[in-house]
């Protein structure tokens, strides 16, 4: 079990995992923050993926095996106090576990290497809680593996690790390749590149009627606001939108997501 109560910020190891919170210091040392239970069992998954586990007193009584499970794989356990533990935590009522994780990313070579038949791409999406979901949303939908493009959010933002909910580490991560580099890969790996995007002329409706979405695809979305530039438009295989049958105007980022990457999912199954 943890030893003593660390009670200082001022602590080598408190030190080192605050800095974390910054992405220059995630780059550098490519490792990041994951907060709570769920998280914290799903990084133990991958072995080696947890390098260190601080935990309050009374979230290692609650977490009792998380805390065995985290020192047999040989990932130090630190008890801090609630103090210490509210000024590493990101989130305003800390659920008293907070891991110190390995990058998960991959080369986008490997991501691509079998030849996948449904991968997500996130193009200029800056909000980490949007692009979060959408990586638990496509990790729900069978997608192989999500592209986080040079111009979108860093997928080991906190707010971004918590909104996936431990999907993070289940599907291959591949983070900051330019778009322009990026779609000669997909279309090498046999994938049909479709853009999610308001402006497109036929309707999803259409696309799984014709048989496009039983393809190998790769969905590509935008930023929340405008969506996705012209640049981007002028190189995918074609632009699809989501039909609105009732009186919203559009739907957010994360539904348009989970609303294309299952018609796939349920067109690649045979329907």
């Amino acid at each position: 079990m943890a030893g003593r109560e660390l009670t200082s910020l001022r602590s080598p190891r408190v030190k080192s995992a605050r800095r974390l919170a910054k992405r220059a210091f995630r780059r550098r040392e490519r490792r990041f923050l994951a907060e709570g239970p769920q998280a914290v069992r799903e990084a133990l998954r991958i072995p080696g993926g947890l390098a260190e586990l601080f935990t309050t007193a009374e979230a290692e009584s609650r977490h009792h095996d998380l805390v065995v499970a985290a020192e047999r794989a040989g990932a130090p356990v630190l008890r801090v106090s609630g103090e210490v533990m509210a000024e590493l935590a990101q989130t305003v009522t800390p659920q008293g576990l907070l891991a110190v994780c390995e990058f998960v990313d991959v080369p986008l070579a490997d991501a691509l290497r079998n030849r996948p038949p449904l991968v997500t791409v996130l193009a200029h999406v800056r909000d980490p809680g949007n692009a979060g979901t959408v990586l638990r949303t496509a990790d729900a939908a069978g997608s192989d593996s999500v592209v986080f493009t040079d111009a979108s959010v860093d997928p080991y933002n906190g707010k971004c690790v918590r909104a996936s909910a431990g999907s993070l580490f289940h599907l291959p991560v591949v983070v900051g390749p330019r778009f322009g580099d990026l779609i000669p890969e997909l279309k090498n790996a046999g994938l049909t590149v479709l853009a999610a995007d308001g402006a497109g002329e036929r309707t999803l409706d259409a696309a799984i009627d014709d048989g496009v979405l039983a393809r190998p695809t790769a969905w590509v979305f935008g930023n929340e606001a405008w969506g996705l530039p012209d640049e981007i438009l002028e190189h995918v295989d074609e632009v699809v939108r989501v039909p609105i049958y009732g009186r919203a105007e559009s739907l957010n980022l994360a539904t348009a997501a989970a609303v294309c990457l299952y018609a796939s999912a349920r067109a690649q199954r045979g329907g």
